[in-house]
């Protein structure tokens, strides 16, 4: 794989990053990317410090294939930085038809991935059907109050990088659920070190740690683990439908309330409840986008870095 190809994929990972509810892991999922992704923030380890103090650089940088996640890197940084503004505008006065977009989006990316679950029977079946209701149940859920002092901003850090690595449910939505977002915000415009380092620190160690597990599931019950993240994205498509009624709220970076809780609902009770038009055309026409867009991805990319892979 080029690294023009990883970058490439680093720019889908970064454009789906910066809406909250959607996780670049996805991205990486359809793209062909995921395995070696994991492969290489797994290989943060022992060996790799022994390199380092043994200054023996060149063997540290492809022992974490270095290569590839510098161009992947920059990849996702080209999308922050460039993408951000306009998504966000996006996000911010034309809502309803993004989150469309995002849904026809996941929706395909799904189906992607069911297409590679083979010999389908009852342990892969149910391992769809706990990674559906597990993501439903955290798209559906209200927000609770984490306030434990640091030892909450490292588990929130720990549990939203976590999520972020998954395919479906985003760090941000994490965040939000958990109560952190507004103080993380907080955090951020203050330039508060304790509580950046804290999270930092929760973020790195469930990095290492739930990297290192999901590549264990991959190896050892790979055709089963697929059969749970492919659940994980059907179960997150409740996050990005894109008619939903608001039931509690959190206070945002600029002091504005963004949604705490959502509650997926029909496109006449949107319109009933929030005085907005649906705009049920343009919208199912966005879905159509999506959903075409994953699949001339996987049929560029994500076919053929399978093949490579196999």
């Amino acid at each position: 794989m080029s690294a023009l190809g990883v970058y490439l994929r680093g720019v889908l990972m970064g454009a789906a990053d910066i809406v909250p509810g959607v996780s670049g892991g996805t991205m990486a999922f359809i793209t062909g990317i995921y395995d070696r992704l994991l492969a290489s923030i797994r290989a943060f380890d022992l060996q790799l410090i022994r390199h380092l103090l043994g200054a023996d650089f060149r063997v540290a940088w492809a022992h974490v294939d270095g290569g590839f996640q510098l161009a992947l890197m920059a990849g996702i940084a080209t999308s922050i930085l460039t993408l951000a503004r306009g998504i966000s505008w996006v996000l911010e006065h034309h809502p309803v038809p993004l989150w469309a977009f995002f849904f026809g989006l996941i929706l395909a990316s799904a189906l992607v991935l069911l297409r590679q679950v083979e010999a389908w029977h009852p342990l892969r079946l149910v391992a769809l059907l706990v990674g559906t209701a597990v993501a439903a149940g955290i798209a559906l859920s209200p927000m609770i109050s984490l306030d434990d002092g640091l030892a909450g901003v490292f588990l929130a850090g720990f549990l939203a990088i976590c999520a972020m690595i998954l395919p479906g449910i985003s760090g941000s939505f994490i965040l939000v659920l958990l109560g952190m977002y507004g103080p993380t915000l907080a955090a951020l415009k203050g330039f508060d070190l304790t509580y950046l380092l804290v999270l930092a620190l929760g973020a790195g160690c469930g990095l290492l740690c739930f990297s290192r597990l999901l590549h264990w599931l991959l190896q050892r019950a790979h055709q089963a683990t697929m059969s749970l993240l492919t659940g994980f994205l059907f179960g997150s498509l409740l996050v990005v439908w894109p008619w939903k009624r608001t039931l509690a709220w959190v206070e945002g970076s600029h002091g504005q309330l963004k949604p705490a809780q959502q509650w997926p609902t029909s496109p006449l009770d949107f319109q009933v409840t929030t005085g907005t038009d649906p705009q049920v055309a343009l919208c199912l026409a966005l879905m159509v986008v999506g959903f075409l867009a994953v699949w001339v991805i996987d049929a560029r990319w994500g076919s053929a870095a399978r093949s490579a892979g196999s």
